[in-house]
């Protein structure tokens, strides 16, 4: 299989639109969680703008239990095939082997990992040998104990370490330099204070000198800002933020930024192009 990593122009950064199959997602509670509604969505989030479209089926919100396998297959494949069917570049957001190679055999063209193939190390035979892009988020564990690894001496050098060790035990595994991508994990084991730091050393992530994959969208330290203690915005009104990350990552020059609102993020881009326009 011969599989081409999805860029925009003028190193724009690549947006890649969310369609969660699932029924307990914290930003959606379950609304794309039928097949048709989530097909429809993903061809929506294409219109609008969406380089990729990442299908998963399980929810990584802090607590959330994990759904079997067999579930996890039932939810994700149909999508994945109908999207690939009808020409979606289609990302699989899968910790399983077993359901990134279906996936795959479906049309997926990128996995994407939040445990950076910890939780499963097979996973890394789905890819070894092949092109497809393996995404390779920071993690430090499950979303049932998600918290307990929120311990950093400099959340940005840590981050980046883990990060290049992962990235050495994929190449060792089999996988190629090319086809990796890394992903800070914003929200995953870090606290509001982590990821506001890790989001202002975006540039160090960046200097590792492989392509980058963003995740703000909606999350809950993003709720918090301008608000009292407890009042934080619930997460549908948490898209204006998400934009502005947009911005703030496509001034570092990362790779791609995972949403859930595709035409804020169009939009703060278009901004940062006609910014960069004007200064030549």
């Amino acid at each position: 299989m011969t599989v081409a990593r999805p860029t925009s122009a003028a190193g724009r950064p690549v947006v890649m639109g969310i369609v969660n199959v699932t029924p307990d997602s914290f930003s959606d509670g379950g609304r794309w969680f039928d097949e048709d509604a989530a097909v429809a969505h993903g061809l929506e989030l294409v219109a609008q703008g969406a380089g990729i479209v990442d299908v998963g089926g399980e929810s990584t919100r802090p607590g959330a239990e994990r759904p079997g396998e067999a579930e996890e297959l039932r939810r994700v494949v149909p999508v994945v095939r109908r999207l690939a069917e009808q020409g979606v570049v289609v990302s699989v957001d899968t910790m399983r082997s077993a359901v990134a190679a279906a996936a795959v055999d479906a049309g997926a063209t990128i996995i994407n990992d939040v445990s950076g193939g910890l939780a499963d190390p097979a996973i890394a035979e789905v890819v070894a040998g092949t092109e497809i892009p393996f995404v390779a988020m920071h993690w430090r564990g499950h979303s049932s104990d998600m918290y307990a690894g929120a311990r950093y001496d400099d959340v940005v050098a840590d981050v980046c370490r883990e990060l290049s060790a992962r990235v050495d035990e994929l190449l060792a595994a089999g996988l190629t330099e090319q086809q990796i991508v890394v992903d800070p994990g914003v929200g995953f084991a870090k606290n509001a204070a982590h990821n506001w730091q890790l989001l202002a050393g975006l540039a160090d992530v960046v200097a590792l000198g492989l392509p980058v994959l963003v995740g703000t969208s909606r999350k809950r330290f993003l709720g918090s800002v301008g608000r009292a203690e407890g009042a934080e915005r619930p997460p549908t009104e948490r898209d204006t933020a998400t934009a502005v990350t947009t911005a703030l990552a496509a001034s570092t020059g990362v790779w791609a930024v995972r949403v859930h609102d595709v035409v804020a993020s169009v939009d703060a881009l278009d901004v940062v192009a006609a910014l960069d326009g004007a200064r030549g």
